[in-house]
């Protein structure tokens, strides 16, 4: 057990943010936490680290225990010396191999000059470190320092760049590099998906679901916790209740629990509020006063259940239409993406086609700058085109969700901004349509300019709903609102019968709400039939091809290159012999790297099963069957490079 908290509470201001929380962590469990902002998510990760003190229990009980292991921790910019270039940072989270090869390399020259009792004490030392460093990989610091640095958006021609002249979020990226290098027996991760795109965070999904050891997350990126988690844990109202599964899971789950509370809640409040009247009417008449104190003893034995907590009631938006546009809602044909001007101008996409039909839910994807929001606005006229064609279908009107709410007027009301855009709607009908989605009372005068992002998101649901749009042009919806609401958005848009078109990172949304998939990229835009787990399929299905491709190209070229050389040189018949012995091993380990390659994708198939996920131990044993199967076949694969050479 790496970490065991029992009965504790933290106080501020006299009020308790935590109380009675008990939770441990296991090795090699996935744990997430979750809970609304402020819930004390980020407190509970600082009394961990020890950053904060935590508070007794009022009976004088409490303990907080992290056993002695080692403990890594994502903070933003942590730990990185800003005068050190990309790799040479990387390379420090092997200090200590280092230091040991620079001592085995001084130890191999000292003892070229020495004998005797002198000798066989250096060599003692040499071996014990040698050991030492084989143990822990140290002859592979250099491929482990590029595959994670590539895997995190680093290309070589970032290695030699100066720490200080990168941008914060490169900065947050390198920091969970070589957090992943170090390879804390802990792992503790403080939002680790921000400033990640799609590429990024899948390869780090990938990571960190065989990583050998527990890690410890906070985040808000509901498709990471489902892909990573064997365990979530939510804060809610001070208290910490555990689910065993991934984030898919906890919903289904605490659905059942919060439904089986009411019933039981209601169903006492009813057995009790019988009692009572039972006592009430029978208590003062003589014959039947004996069974009334009958019934006081038992309502006095009743245990009685606490009132479940009724959350904040969610907004509501009900997004419908009234006019069913043609078939083909809009078609983009051969429209360059063109965004600046001046020296600024640039070109973000040759040629842009796409084709959206009547009742598609279209999510458009793609790397930070590609142009996503840009495309949406050149489908509008937003963004003039330089040429190429964007044809309409009869019918359409859409409904335009701006990430940056920049349509609305900072200096209207809430009930003026919609009041201006529907001038025939009255004050009781604008307030309802307001109160739909949780602006009550005074607060229907507020300022745009005063609204936080959340508010001024549900102030344009409110307008989307009221325009009956039978188009949906969504641009990062989700940013800035809370869960309860990102979970009534995800219903709408799903029960929407209309058209859609949204960009989003939020990749649980879209698997929920998108039925087409498109990716812009440099220089193509290509669509993937249904939702983003399809996408993700088929992208790790073409990943998978085009490894067994280069693999393949590889092996042809050493073919061709062995013939060539076969052909020029002269051989002893020695050499025929040795050359033959090393044909043959290079099958053998043809047919074993193979084998090996089989076996992993057999083991990826059993690991990725819920029900593996549900077996700690299964999951542990195969994982570790995996990492073997990898590095055996590493071993496999540098042997034959070798001998190919």
């Amino acid at each position: 057990m790496l970490i065991n908290i029992e009965h504790i509470y933290k106080y501020f201001n006299g009020e308790a943010l935590l109380k009675d929380i008990s939770f441990t962590l296991n090795e090699n469990e996935t744990v997430g936490i979750v809970g609304k902002n402020g819930c004390g998510k980020s407190t509970l990760l600082k009394m961990i680290l020890g950053e904060e003190e935590y508070d007794i229990s009022p009976d004088g009980n409490g303990s907080l225990t992290v056993s002695d292991c080692g403990i890594g921790f994502l903070e933003q910019n942590s730990g990185l010396d800003t005068d050190a270039t990309v790799f040479d940072e990387m390379n420090s989270a092997f200090s200590k191999l280092t230091d040991i090869k620079k001592r085995m390399d001084e130890l191999t020259d000292t003892m070229t000059n020495c004998s005797g009792d002198e000798l066989e004490f250096l060599s003692s030392e040499y071996s014990s470190l040698s050991s030492y460093f084989e143990i822990h990989d140290g002859y592979n610091t250099e491929f482990k320092i590029k595959q994670i640095l590539n895997g995190m958006g680093f290309s070589e021609l970032a290695y030699d760049r100066v720490i200080s002249t990168l941008s914060g979020g490169e900065k947050t990226r390198l920091a969970l590099a070589k957090l992943l290098l170090e390879q804390p027996e802990l792992l503790i991760l403080d939002e680790p998906t921000n400033h990640l795109d799609f590429k990024t965070l899948i390869w780090l999904e990938n990571y960190l679901k065989t990583y050998r050891g527990a890690i410890l997350i906070v985040s808000h990126d509901r498709y990471f916790l489902d892909k990573i988690c064997t365990r979530i844990c939510e804060i809610e109202n001070g208290s910490i209740r555990s689910f065993k599964g991934n984030y898919s899971d906890y919903v289904s789950l605490k659905e059942q629990l919060v439904a089986r509370q009411v019933k039981e809640y209601n169903a006492q409040q009813k057995q009790i509020s019988q009692l009572e009247d039972y006592i009430a009417r029978n208590k003062v008449r003589a014959s039947t006063a004996k069974m009334a104190k009958s019934r006081e003893k038992q309502l006095d034995k009743i245990d009685i259940l606490e009132k479940p907590q009724i959350l904040e009631k969610p907004p509501k938006i009900r997004l419908g239409y009234t006019i069913e546009p043609t078939k083909d809602v809009v078609q983009v044909c051969q429209c360059p993406l063109i965004v600046g001007e001046g020296e600024n101008r640039k070109t973000l996409i040759e040629s842009l086609d796409l084709h959206i039909r009547r009742g598609e839910h279209v999510a458009l994807i793609g790397s930070n700058g590609i142009g996503k929001t840009s495309v949406l606005k050149l489908i509008q006229g937003i963004i003039p085109k330089a040429s190429g064609n964007i044809i309409w279908g009869n019918n359409v009107k859409v409904s335009y969700f701006d990430q940056e709410h920049a349509y609305l007027n900072p200096h209207d009301t809430a009930i003026e901004a919609v009041s201006r855009r529907f001038p025939q709607m009255t004050d009781a009908e604008i307030r309802k349509s307001l109160a739909s989605v949780l602006f009550h009372g005074e607060d229907v005068f507020k300022p745009v300019s005063v609204l936080s992002g959340g508010e001024r998101a549900k102030l344009c649901f409110a307008i989307m709903a009221l325009n009956k749009g039978n188009f949906l042009i969504l641009d990062e919806p989700t940013n800035h609102i809370d869960l309860s609401t990102k979970e009534v958005l995800e219903e709408s848009l799903q029960e929407f019968e209309g058209t859609m078109l949204i960009v989003s990172h939020d990749r649980y949304l879209l698997n929920k709400t998108a039925t087409r998939i498109v990716e812009l990229s440099e220089g193509s835009v290509r669509s993937f039939d249904g939702g983003f787990n399809v996408y993700m399929q088929t992208i790790e299905q073409e990943e998978k091809e085009e490894q067994e491709r280069l693999a393949q190209d590889r092996r042809q070229k050493a073919e061709e290159e062995y013939k060539q050389n076969k052909q020029k040189q002269y051989r002893s018949k020695q050499q025929r012999a040795d050359d033959a012995k090393r044909r043959q091993r290079i099958k053998e380990l043809e047919k074993e790297i193979e084998k090996l390659e089989t076996y992993i994708e057999e083991l990826e198939d059993i690991i990725a099963q819920p029900e593996t996920a549900n077996d700690f131990e299964l999951m542990t044993a195969k994982c570790s069957e995996l990492e073997q199967a990898r590095l055996d076949c590493e071993d496999k694969m540098e042997e034959w490079a070798s001998l190919e050479e």
